[in-house]
């Protein structure tokens, strides 16, 4: 059974990332997914950063606590025009999932790594169909900086995406895919975030204790008729339902 890792609790750790970083230390794998790694494990290991930052009041936000999000480019062959943390598969120089989600984020959206700081590990996530092994890496973004995306050809936008919005019931939806697959989404800023990445952040907005009576009656159909199904509790990256 996979579990969430403690790497790091820093002294000067904004009050309200207390609680997540307490529930993701504490996390099981069944908390984000129904499915389950094979016996013996396998499969190709990959990492995403769930990259949680704050940001001062201004004329568009109250500030607080946001979360680094980016979309797919809509001309990639696959995975066009989702939504995504940064992330990818492992490479044989990482020397684990934390240098495989910086260096990720730095490739995909120019992060400076030394500005994050890596604090959790959450359960690893398995992905049957594409094999793949995903642990997202809970980090604390100490020196914010711009970041823009830097392969055009794979990342269309990068946004950093106000919890307060994220938690407003009135930007929670759930998704329906023509398959009949149906999960949670949320709809923030012109972006419609739905699939894995929907489903971690839900789950850690339950874990901070930052989630808001919602009403998960509507459903909304998702625009892409070939966009790959999530067959997870909250949606796993790269998933193909056959």
């Amino acid at each position: 059974m996979s579990r969430g890792v403690l790497l790091n609790r820093p002294g000067d750790l904004p009050s309200w990332f207390e609680p997540l970083l307490t529930g993701a230390a504490r996390s099981r794998a069944e908390d984000f997914s129904v499915l389950r790694q094979p016996a013996g494990g396998g499969g190709r290991s990959s990492a995403v950063l769930v990259l949680l930052g704050e940001s001062p009041p201004d004329a568009d936000t109250p500030g607080g606590p946001d979360v680094l999000v980016l979309q797919r480019a809509a001309t990639m062959r696959n995975h066009a025009g989702q939504p995504a943390f940064p992330g990818g598969a492992t490479d044989p120089e990482d020397a684990d999932a934390v240098a495989t989600a910086l260096r990720e984020a730095d490739e995909e959206v120019g992060l400076d790594r030394g500005s994050a700081e890596p604090l959790a590990l959450l359960p690893e996530l398995w992905i049957p169909v594409s094999r793949f092994s995903v642990t997202p890496v809970l980090a604390w973004w100490r020196r914010p900086h711009p970041v823009r995306p830097r392969q055009v050809t794979e990342v269309a936008h990068v946004a950093r995406l106000p919890i307060s919005e994220l938690a407003d019931p009135a930007n929670r939806i759930r998704v329906r895919h023509p398959s009949g697959w149906i999960g949670p989404a949320f709809q923030v800023r012109g972006m419609l975030v739905w699939g894995f990445t929907a489903g971690v952040i839900s789950v850690l907005l339950d874990m901070a204790g930052w989630t808001r009576p919602w009403e998960p009656g509507r459903v909304v159909e998702l625009p892409d008729a070939a966009a790959p199904v999530p067959a997870a509790r909250g949606g796993a990256p790269d998933e193909v339902v056959p």
